[in-house]
């Protein structure tokens, strides 16, 4: 296919990157599941989309190199463009922008001046658990979005509890406002991807930690890479409990468990170290740096089995149980969350949770929302009621420690699973299906669509429309003219700015340049002065910005209404 139509079709199926490096840059903002995933979204779609260029929609100069410098790391050739954040249409000819987060409300109110089928929007699902995420969907079923909109959730069951709280939604305002609701954007199930060979085995690399950790050939290690906090990722005692359990069933060989992450506080630090030394007495948990990718890396080559005990409401997909996977160990997970979609009975096993029920945990909803119980309290709170199957852990824990050839199997079978579904050479394709279906929906409800007036949006009204009551008069300014005060009588531009402290802002109502064109051609024009439709005219400014210019430069005395009396017939 050639032609235009083959133009749209590609561009339909590409969409820009709405990029911050908070979203995609562990290595300098610090390492959590979202940055993580983030940034391994980018390089393998840098890598494997179908694009004729990667796009990157951004707030300032810095998110504009960076992206630019990432995509050319892991893209190779291919055609970078950035646009502001401020001009999103300027993606044209792409029709979808990807957001990566939920919370997209914001973004929907900003297309709302240019109506709502002027793009779509396409978020992803990472925690779901903090209270912004979930005002974040009210705000978002309650923005003008449409099915030509998604949120990518990246499990059946994160899709499960959003469309729990979607619907909560909506009963409430059918109720309240007997209204007929729109239709809902889209929701649906595309995992979390990586990028297969990044996580190859280093034999070396493994050999040499074992040797650090004094393993033999027989002993086996058990290993763990996660933000290491007991309230917002998981609580390490069941892990230990079942490893002192395993350990008794397999005599005659070590069983040792290494724990690589990140210690967000001394409190989860504290509780990791004293559960460890209560529970299993010294020498039989290690700690490694999970911020340097050289322990990551040796942690999965050295390993014998990937554990993932997870407990916590924070978890929404597992992304760690994927790249154990990818680096061909078997994994021992909780039956939980996106692992009861990436973990299969040939790679691995899943080991029974169970939680209480809605009715008995209606205190802790409460106390969170109402600001009594913060994020961690509320998780962690939730976690101690839930339950991990002992007994189950230990028995599969001690069955893989017992048993070399079933890990073998099991994790040639995990290798093979990572490589056909969780690569991102597999995962961008059914993205980019995706954002060709909203394209799709997009152009069929266009016709329908609404657009709000710039000025008017509910969530961001223009300031003096809002404020339209509290001065004594709202101006145009029309034909009155202006002169230049006695230069001696007032500060210089450049002088009045720095002395205001103006670079505080990072943003004037007028820049700098604007402002001298402005004021350089009032000082031209004389006595007589000049009206505002010319100053536009001889600067070369839309009105809009020379009206700014004029009330600044008015408030600060630089400029006074002109003489009429010495203006010419």
């Amino acid at each position: 296919m050639s032609g235009p139509g083959a133009a749209a079709a590609a561009s339909d199926r590409n969409a820009a990157i709405w990029y911050a490096a908070d979203g995609f840059d562990p290595a300098a903002r610090g390492i959590n599941g979202r940055r993580v995933a983030g940034a391994s979204f980018l390089k393998g779609y840098a890598a494997h989309a179908e694009a004729d260029e990667i796009v990157g929609l951004v707030g300032n100069d810095a998110d504009r190199a960076a992206f630019a410098a990432f995509v050319a790391e892991h893209g190779g050739a291919r055609t970078v463009r950035t646009v502001s954040r401020f001009f999103p249409r300027k993606m044209a000819p792409l029709g979808t922008f990807h957001y990566p987060s939920p919370n997209f409300a914001a973004e929907v109110w900003g297309r709302a001046r240019h109506g709502q089928a002027a793009y779509s929007i396409c978020g992803i699902t990472h925690t779901t658990a903090s209270a912004a995420v979930m005002q974040g969907f009210y705000d978002l079923r309650m923005a003008p979005q449409a099915d030509w909109d998604a949120v990518i959730c990246t499990s059946q069951a994160v899709r499960a509890s959003v469309l729990f709280q979607m619907e909560l939604v909506e009963d409430h305002l059918k109720s309240q406002f007997a209204a007929t609701l729109p239709a809902r954007l889209q929701l649906p199930v595309i995992p979390l991807g990586v990028t297969c060979d990044d996580f190859l085995p280093d034999p070396p690399a493994g050999a040499a930690l074992r040797a650090r950790l004094g393993l033999g050939p027989q002993d086996v290690l058990f290993a763990t890479i996660a933000r290491l906090n007991p309230n917002v990722k998981f609580d390490p005692l069941p892990a230990y409990l079942a490893l002192k359990a395993a350990q008794a069933r397999v005599p005659g060989r070590r069983l040792h468990l290494v724990l690589c992450g990140v210690f967000t506080e001394d409190h989860g630090r504290e509780v990791f170290h004293k559960a460890a030394v209560a529970v299993l007495g010294e020498g039989h948990v290690s700690f490694l740096d999970g911020a340097d990718a050289a322990e990551r890396r040796a942690t999965l080559s050295g390993a014998d089995v990937f554990l993932f005990p997870i407990d916590n409401v924070q978890e929404t997909y597992g992304l760690a149980p994927v790249e154990a996977m990818a680096a061909g160990l078997p994994v021992i997970v909780s039956d939980w969350d996106g692992m009861k979609d990436t973990v299969t009975p040939e790679v691995g096993f899943r080991v029974a949770t169970r939680t209480l029920t809605a009715d008995m945990t209606v205190e802790e909803a409460l106390r969170y929302h109402a600001g009594l119980d913060g994020y961690a309290h509320y998780c962690g709170t939730v976690a101690t009621m839930t339950e991990i199957d002992l007994g189950e852990l230990a028995a599969r824990m001690a069955l893989l420690a017992g048993d070399a050839g079933l890990r073998a199997r099991m994790g040639k079978a995990g290798q093979a699973r990572a490589r056909a579904l969780y690569d991102w050479r597999a995962v961008v394709p059914q993205m980019q299906d995706l954002w060709a279906d909203l394209a799709a929906r997009r152009r069929a409800g266009a016709a329908g669509a609404r657009r709000y007036p710039a000025g008017a949006l509910p969530m961001a009204p223009s300031p003096m429309a809002l404020f339209a009551a509290y001065p004594t008069a709202q101006v145009r300014f029309g034909d009155e003219r202006f002169a230049a005060t006695d230069p001696a009588s007032r500060l210089a531009l450049g002088a009045l700015i720095e002395v205001r402290g103006f670079a505080t802002l990072k943003r004037m109502a007028q820049t700098e340049a604007h402002l001298g064109a402005v004021l350089a051609a009032i000082e031209g024009a004389g006595p007589a002065g000049i009206a505002a439709a010319a100053l536009a005219q001889a600067t070369g400014l839309h009105p809009t910005q020379a009206a700014r210019c004029l009330i600044w430069l008015r408030k600060y005395g630089m400029i006074r209404p002109a003489d009429r009396g010495a203006v010419t017939p």
